[in-house]
């Protein structure tokens, strides 16, 4: 329009076209300043990159508690990306409420109650039937995923905050107190970790006391594995990833959703340095200039002491060669496979990539990557400074080392449990866990997690171990260990498990979308179709593109194969 004419423009229409002359709007969906405004001051001096699309998002997200359409616009223009990338990503991930125009926000206060296996177990399911009924309009309350505190189970969160051993009275009292924040734990911080020798390894890596070969020889003498799952040999990724010419970069794996699982928690929320010291020695040999720690998002007290303590270390020169730098995850489990959780840190959904190529050649940023979890270099500075056959001699039943068992279920002292590698379910319960818990007979196992499968108590005697459970259809994973008891129905306990792993599937790939809803309807049934049960199984395992949708007919399996009388029921 002409300047300072104050009136819209008109289309020239034809005169005897009989149409009324339009004013000439916009097209698209239009900017709101005042929303920009708002997404401008919140982001502040922070980069506009693609890649922190996810960390804008929680900004937004924890300020309005919910993301408007108005400022994820205006979120695409400060980040000059297109609004339908912005939108994909928010709407991929479980802890982002989009809220479209003409819709009415969420409550002021969520509360996530756990309805994974341990919790209903413990009884999340009639939390989650009561409370709405007690905290009243005001309050959202929504299933959610394991929260990594299987041994206090049942576990909801209030807002950031967590109530284990919640009940309806609890929970219902902290919505009325809005405690909200999380609790900090007392955990070794910077100083008090140095004043008990801390990072004098890795300041003797730095000076060149050290060799890269040799810490590598180390690890790979004491047998030290990837504990996040996999069970890679750690030497032997630190060698491979050498061999890519730079530049490189290093992932840490904290997404831990496998339900049951808990060990990296209650380390980074006791011991966080001696994580990051392993973190910074693993860079150091392997030459990768920045390190991303992706950490899930149920875990606030976990990002708050990282917050805290990277930026100690970011200012010193300890982190000089490899500056640290903390991703906050969103609620997607899939983010725990390597390649989705690189392509969550770039600031996309967390789709898995096809391999090859591997990220070792080809990961975060197109660079060679070093990827591991967080018990595994937890144990780099203890082995390194106590020598190999101090490790190694540890295991049990021909395995060795030491692992961090996430025990939770029908025992009367769940935890994490620091045990031999290779030790048993039944002396892991007898020697480590006080027994059965009071009037529980030992009926079933989970010896890894949701994806493990689950075993007898009859066959309690297999080392818990990798490569011991394989040729019984199941592994032992991230050592997340369930124990169910004549109480527990099995049958229901794999039906649990299957509707996680169709709430969790990413989606990209048709027989894990696909089959895991049709699996939960199946199974859901009183009486299953075993041979469409079998069928639909076979093609999940053959078909799906990653190892969530690979493993999740693993308890449905292990129900048929092992407890076919609970079938007759």
């Amino acid at each position: 329009m002409p300047e300072g004419s104050g009136r819209p423009l008109e289309r020239q229409i034809h005169p005897g076209s009989g149409r009324r002359k339009a004013p000439v709007t916009p097209k698209g969906r239009q900017l709101d300043p005042e929303a920009h405004e708002e997404v401008f001051a919140l982001l502040g001096e922070r980069p506009r990159s693609a890649d922190l699309l996810i960390e804008h998002l929680h900004l937004i997200q924890d300020h309005f508690g919910h993301l408007a359409e108005r400022h994820l616009r205006a979120l695409a223009e400060e980040m000059r990306l297109p609004m339908a990338a912005v939108y994909e990503t928010a709407s991929f991930y479980a802890h982002f409420d989009i809220v479209l125009d003409g819709e009415a926000p969420p409550p002021p206060l969520t509360i996530r109650v756990c309805d994974s296996l341990t919790c209903e177990m413990m009884g999340a399911q009639e939390i989650l039937t009561s409370l709405p009924l007690d905290v009243g309009d005001q309050v959202r309350v929504v299933r959610a995923p394991c929260m990594g505190r299987c041994d206090r189970a049942p576990v909801a969160e209030v807002g950031h905050r967590h109530v284990d051993h919640a009940s309806v009275a609890s929970l219902a009292e902290a919505a009325r107190n809005k405690a909200t924040k999380p609790d900090m734990p007392a955990y070794r911080d910077l100083e008090a970790y140095r004043n008990d020798g801390g990072y004098a390894l890795l300041e003797a890596c730095l000076k060149g006391d050290h060799s890269a070969e040799g810490l590598i020889e180390i690890l790979s003498d004491a047998g030290l594995r990837g504990l996040g799952g996999a069970g890679f040999p750690a030497g032997r990724k630190w060698s491979i990833v050498r061999g890519f010419p730079g530049p490189r970069l290093m992932t840490v794996n904290g997404d831990e959703g496998e339900p049951g699982t808990f060990k990296d928690r209650h380390y980074l929320e006791s011991d966080p340095h001696r994580f990051l010291e392993g973190a910074l020695i693993a860079a150091w040999a392997v030459g990768c200039e920045r390190c991303y720690i992706y950490m899930r998002d149920e875990y606030p007290a976990v990002l708050e002491i990282l917050r805290r303590e990277i930026a100690k270390l970011n200012a010193s020169p300890l982190a000089a060669h490899c500056p640290l730098e903390l991703r906050r995850g969103a609620g997607a489990y899939i983010c725990g496979e390597e390649s989705a959780m690189i392509e969550s840190i770039e600031g996309k959904r967390g789709l898995p990539r096809h391999r090859p190529p591997y990220i070792a050649e080809v990961g975060l940023f197109g660079r060679p990557t070093l990827n591991h979890n967080v018990e595994t270099l937890f144990w780099v500075r203890d082995i390194v400074e106590q020598g190999a056959e101090w490790f190694a001699s540890q295991g049990r039943h021909g395995s060795k080392g030491l692992r961090s068992y996430s025990v939770s279920g029908r025992v009367k002292e769940p935890g994490v449990k620091l045990a031999p590698a290779g030790i048993t379910v039944t002396e892991l319960i007898e020697e480590f866990c006080g027994g059965m818990a009071e009037g529980h007979r030992f009926h079933a196992y989970l010896p890894g997690g949701a994806s493990g499968g689950i075993l007898p108590a009859g066959m309690g005697d297999l080392p818990l171990d990798f490569g011991q459970l394989e040729k019984h259809g199941c592994f032992v994973g991230s050592h997340a260990v369930v124990i169910l008891s004549d109480q527990d129905d099995v049958k229901a306990a794999a039906l649990n498990l299957m509707r996680f792993f169709e709430d969790e599937s990413c989606g990209q790939c048709t027989p894990c979308r696909n089959g895991s809803e049709k699996a939960v309807k199946l199974m859901s049934e009183e009486n299953w179709d075993v041979p469409l049960l079998k069928e639909l199984s076979q093609v999940m395992r053959d078909a799906s593109i990653c190892g969530l949708g690979q493993a999740a007919p693993n308890p449905l399996d292990s129900v048929l194969k092992f407890f076919p009388e609970s079938l007759e029921r």
